[in-house]
């Protein structure tokens, strides 16, 4: 073939294929079969191998993900992606009506009410129809840049659909949510399950750890979607006025975007609290997930007026709805035994549908609960999914109690083991739990070995569930120690363990035996003993043998430490067990020193130098791992807990009792863009 058949080839292949993902992942319309499709796109492939100068940025080839980075760039949004003011309150949407309508008077506001999407949220910058730059929110003026990963998902056009006009000239940014749909969240899960990983808590998680992936090609191997919701930028030679939210949305969809597939457009503050109500019945028929709805105002020039506050635009606001509940019936009561020996009642339910899945299991917490809220065998209760990750029980519905309903006895031996159980006080006398005191109980042992493997602790990739249940059901592994001498033979040999997982795991194993003191003080599991608490152990103690052979006083004089944990270190490290475990350990190789070690007359230095943050809620963009990274890089310490000596909380969405108790104590709150602003400043310009 000729270059020139085999440009003009591609040409036309390159816009079949275009028009085939329009109609299968923006309309669910697809208009050939997969195999003709695969066949399509082997052709491209295959014209591009053989003319390598016909691969372009439009290229559907470009889907396929390049190679690993090493880390994100940042990069900056042409106007500022802000978030938005958020309310569980109808008054406070009245509210908020009222107060547009007092800063715009005698003007007719009307609006558009959309389906918050519970995703990650994206801005996207083409250029002269080409998608140039993709990026998350980051602090809303800058962002990481996720070109690669953004290319990966199907519904993200690499040229925009101009129609007649051609090629649309000009720099337009339009944001949106990306996501996993329902069906395909399920499936990625039961995949991980299956491969030994740990299962996502939600969609949500799940779409922004995809789109953090260094490598495109992993993240291609994700089914994210795309929704866009408004333009950020639009600098066109074509002059096009938008002049409303509903016209901005149809434009939108005519350049080859997926737009909210259904929006209310509404005349009053009764409108919107009609959709409101709306929305909420119809939600769980959407293909994703949404935790509220978004309204807006619908005038563009308007909004221009109204302008924004610090943070967020005065003509919008996020309404989220109360956490979803549901009625079902409570067949039986069983207790899951924790790694730290700890019983919890669990609630083995009827079957429901609720946020998304099916719940059949619900936590009842510990017995003072089960007391507390009279929870009985046979009871009809209501159940809720708060923060969409694990299910609780609220309360019985007691109308409905039939008298027959059995009272739980809580068990007089640990039910795994049937060795001697104790009860204890929580830390602060928060509540109480039985603990089992059998060390060797397999419950434990297989909970020791999984949070020893996790990522916050010893980062060991394919320690899951999956994994370790075999290990010790096989009689391979008793304690952590024991990992470290498996074969690839035993693990290969295991079910669902093939070579190249089973190297994964044991190249994993070997990593570990670098970590850091704290990663194998906390992956260690010793009760009370957090992650924030092993940090500031490893700033204070050079080894861990130093830690071992402190005293009681000298422990819970440091601060996250205190009398309870000071105990808990005690007992754990004069236990011979423990000790014939941590030789074990040296034996095997692994590190004892820390790197946080700071001599007690070393100056610390940073911005953050002497500040204490208490971290809590959901931030927007940023994780706890890597906001805590930030704080203990400018010399800064992370407490699990507020205090008087607390001088930051670092507080996102649905934070509970520490930002309740920090306002009480007047200690500053700090939202995530004012934390990073914060952070930003401190940073010496050049």
């Amino acid at each position: 073939m000729t270059f020139a058949l085999a440009r003009h080839r591609h040409v036309q292949l390159v816009e079949q294929i275009r028009q085939h993902d329009e109609a299968y992942y923006l309309h669910d319309r697809p208009t050939i079969s997969d195999q003709e499709y695969d066949r399509l796109y082997h052709e491209l492939l295959d014209l591009e191998l053989a003319f390598p100068e016909l691969s372009c940025a439009e290229s559907p080839s470009q889907r396929i993900g390049g190679a690993p980075l090493s880390a994100f760039n940042s990069v900056q949004h042409l106007s500022p992606l802000r978030s938005l003011d958020n309310t569980y309150s109808q008054t406070e949407v009245r509210e908020f009506v009222a107060r547009l309508q007092r800063l715009l008077p005698g003007e007719k506001l009307e609006w558009i009410l959309e389906p918050k999407v519970d995703g990650l949220a994206v801005n996207l910058r083409y250029e002269d129809g080409l998608l140039v730059v993709g990026a998350t929110r980051g602090d809303g003026v800058t962002g990481d840049d996720i070109t690669a990963n953004l290319k990966t998902i199907r519904s993200v056009p690499l040229r925009l659909n101009a129609g007649s006009q051609g090629v649309m000239r000009g720099k337009v940014e339009v944001r949106g949510e990306v996501f996993l749909r329902k069906n395909a969240f399920s499936k990625l899960n039961a995949n991980r399950i299956t491969a030994g990983d740990e299962p996502f808590a939600n969609a949500r998680n799940a779409a922004a750890g995809s789109l953090k992936q260094l490598d495109p090609r992993e993240a291609a191997k994700r089914p994210l979607d795309l929704i866009i919701y408004g333009v950020g930028f639009l600098e066109s030679t074509e002059g096009l006025p938008l002049i409303t939210h509903a016209e901005s949305l149809s434009w939108l969809a005519s350049l080859g975007f997926k737009t909210p597939a259904r929006t209310w457009f509404c005349r009053s503050t009764d409108d919107i609290l009609s959709a409101l109500q709306e929305l909420e019945q119809v939600r769980g028929t959407f293909d994703y997930e949404t935790d509220g709805a978004v309204i807006k105002l619908n005038d563009i020039a308007l909004r221009e007026l109204a302008g924004f506050t610090s943070k967020a635009p005065r003509w919008a606001m996020a309404y989220k709805y109360a956490a979803e509940q549901a009625e079902t019936k409570l067949n039986a009561i069983t207790i899951q035994v924790g790694r730290t020996g700890a019983l919890t009642p669990v609630a083995e339910l009827e079957p429901v549908f609720l946020a998304g899945s099916t719940i059949s299991r619900a936590t009842l917490h510990n017995e003072d609960e089960l007391r507390r809220k009279d929870i009985r065998i046979g009871d009809t209760v209501i159940i809720e999914k708060a923060g969409e990750v694990i299910p609780a029980v609220v309360r019985v519905v007691l109308e409905k109690r039939a008298g027959d309903e059995t009272v739980f006895e809580f068990p007089k031996v640990c039910p795994e083991c049937q060795g001697r159980i104790e009860r204890a006080i929580t830390p602060g006398g928060s509540g109480v739990v039985w603990r089992c005191q059998n060390s060797q109980c397999p419950a434990q042992v297989r909970g020791r070995l999984e949070h020893w493997c996790a990522r916050g602790a010893m980062d060991i990739e394919g320690g899951g569930e999956v994994l370790v249940k075999q290990l010790v059901r096989q009689g391979l592994a008793h304690d952590v120690s024991d990992l470290y001498q498996l074969s690839l033979e035993q693990i290969s040999g295991l079910e669902r363990m093939g070579e190249k997982s089973a190297r994964n795991f044991l190249e994993g194993l070997v990593a570990s035996k670098s970590r850091d003191l704290w990663r194998l003080l906390f992956g260690l599991g010793i009760v009370h003993v957090g992650a924030g608490s092993a940090k500031s152990l490893g700033c204070h103690f050079v080894s861990l043998d130093a830690l071992a052979g402190a005293s009681h006083i000298k422990l819970a004089q440091i601060d996250d430490v205190g009398e309870v944990i000071a105990d808990s270190l005690v007992r754990w490290f004069g236990d011979p067990k423990n000790q014939a475990l941590i030789e074990r350990l040296r034996v095997m190789g692994l590190n004892f020193s820390s790197e946080l070690y700071r001599p007690a007359e070393a100056v610390v230095v940073g911005p953050f130098a002497q500040f204490t943050f208490v971290l809590t809620g959901t931030l927007p963009t940023l994780t706890r791992e890597k906001a805590t990274a930030l704080i203990e890089s400018g010399g800064g310490k992370v407490s699990g807990s507020v205090s008087k000596k607390t001088t930051y909380v670092l507080a996102g969405e649905e934070a509970g009792s520490k930002l309740k108790k920090a306002r009480e104590l007047g200690v500053t709150v700090l939202d995530e863009p004012s934390f990073l602003k914060m952070f930003e400043d401190s940073i010496p310009s050049d």
